[in-house]
């Protein structure tokens, strides 16, 4: 495992943009989870003792460890996805979906017969299997080798979903769902594409924007018009690509300095980046990382262009930086408040910190441009969602 961060600097291939993270198709995508009963938006917390601390300007954390009660922010790729799904199969307007015509008496009895599958490292996992629940159909979920039971568990607290940890990487786990969907009839719901499959996780990226454009909205009450830094965590790109997407639309193609942070033992993108051929590259084998939710060695290959044309830098970080964020966050500066962020959730504010605090660092804080003028937007996308490990890691 690599002892330290490394940072490289992005270069541009195209100015092409996808529409399906535009402003309107967020917009659709916003009108949908506003129809849920459960939904609010969650926290945008500021955290100005720290961001004193660090000599930067101000910090943002928008905290989707409230999302849908879910500890993550999945279940908005999840919802929309197979919302999109059951309008397809009963041949209803797919761009005027609402939730509670979708979950009638009515519908319910002509979709109840759909399984659901997935492969994750949890996260999602647990938001397709509650999507799923509320729709009342059933999900089953497959996971890499390693899986913490106690992940295992979470998802099969929900709807009593089957649940299978595998003896494979993720990838391969992503591949052995879909067989196994395809060889039963079975739907799989999945956040990453590769050929032959785009439509659901194209539906499930764009179900990611309704966070970045809450966060908009609520930096507009600090009567902050555009943040200058973002810190974005990856796995295979899926929500990275999304808020990057949509904050390349809303800024009219110039997003804030954006930089894509990764676990150092399976940092795809940014190995792609630096690879120099504009071309997705694969991390095989079994890495380990504490950052389960983005323990992924193949980059989505639909948000792959957007995070190569439009991200500014990329980061290889060891597991420490993620123990920084969290121990950070859990113990606040002054009079912020407490954030509970996971070992997938804190990568981006880890890095932050460490730039600003470590000296032999300075090369990269100056690099990225961070200064005393610097407004910074993380997303904290998960809590504690292995809380054992989650205790031994803030109490360090």
């Amino acid at each position: 495992m690599a002892s330290s961060i490394s940072i490289v600097k992005g270069k541009k291939y195209s100015d092409e943009l996808s529409n399906l993270l535009s402003i309107e198709a967020a917009e659709a995508v916003a009108r949908f989870h506003l129809s849920i009963p459960r939904y609010q938006k969650t926290p945008l917390v500021e955290l100005p003792s720290l961001a004193s601390k660090l000599g930067v300007q101000k910090i943002f954390i928008k905290d989707e460890s409230h999302r849908f009660g879910l500890n993550a922010f999945k279940g908005l790729g999840a919802t929309y996805a197979i919302a999109k799904i059951i309008s397809k199969i009963m041949n209803l307007d797919e761009n005027c979906l609402d939730y509670s015509f979708l979950t009638s008496e009515t519908i319910r009895n002509k979709i109840n017969h759909l399984v659901f599958v997935t492969a994750t490292d949890g996260n999602h996992g647990r938001g397709v299997a509650w999507a799923a629940s509320i729709f009342g159909c059933k999900a089953i979920v497959y996971m890499p080798k390693g899986s913490k039971e106690c992940r295992a568990e979470a998802i099969r607290s929900i709807n009593n979903t089957q649940v299978q940890i595998t003896d494979l990487n993720y990838n391969d786990t992503v591949r052995f769902a879909y067989d196994y969907a395809k060889k039963h009839g079975y739907c799989l719901v999945q956040d990453t594409g590769f050929a032959g499959y785009e439509e659901i996780p194209s539906h499930i990226t764009q179900g990611y924007t309704t966070m970045v454009s809450e966060a908009i909205a609520q930096l507009s009450e600090y009567q902050i018009e555009k943040p200058s830094h973002v810190f974005l965590q990856a796995g295979v790109g899926s929500m990275a690509g999304s808020v990057l997407g949509y904050l390349t639309h809303y800024y009219q193609k110039r997003p804030p300095i954006t930089t894509i942070v990764e676990p150092s033992t399976v940092a795809c993108i940014y190995e792609s980046v630096r690879g120099g051929n504009g071309k997705p590259q694969a991390i095989g084998g079994n890495p380990k990382t504490i950052m389960a939710g983005l323990n992924c060695g193949e980059p989505n290959p639909f948000t792959w262009p957007i995070l190569r044309d439009y991200a500014s830098f990329y980061a290889s970080c060891p597991d420490w930086v993620t123990e920084c964020g969290m121990k950070t966050l859990a113990h606040p500066v002054g009079n912020d408040a407490k954030v509970i962020s996971g070992e997938s959730g804190a990568v981006g504010l880890g890095l932050l910190a460490s730039l600003c605090k470590d000296d032999s660092l300075s090369y990269y804080k100056q690099l990225l441009n961070l200064n005393e003028d610097s407004t910074i937007l993380i997303f904290n996308t998960e809590g504690d969602t292995d809380p054992e490990a989650y205790e031994i890691i803030i109490n360090q």
